[in-house]
């Protein structure tokens, strides 16, 4: 185990990601995790929109395999204008 984190590595993470309801953004979200993960890691993908149908939250349950990748993953998508929140 890392000091600078308190997950064992590798480990199964889920990722949930809220944009506007866009027809293209759980396709975005999937390929950027699979671009920093790879396909082999990539689990379920949950989406749900929201009460009124603005937004949606895609959920990515995958297999993290380091901190830094983690790290690049989270820094990729908050840089993107289509991603409104992020845990």
């Amino acid at each position: 185990m890392n000091e600078d984190t308190l997950l064992e590595f590798p480990c199964a993470f889920p990722l949930k990601v809220m944009g506007l309801n866009q027809p293209a953004f759980e396709q975005y979200v999937v390929e950027i995790v699979r671009t920093h993960a790879g396909s082999a890691a990539l689990g379920i993908v949950d989406t749900r929109p929201s009460r009124n149908g603005r937004y949606i939250a895609v959920t990515i349950n995958f297999t993290a395999s380091s901190k830094t990748q983690l790290d690049d993953i989270y820094r990729t998508l908050s840089a993107s204008e289509q991603v409104l929140f992020l845990l």
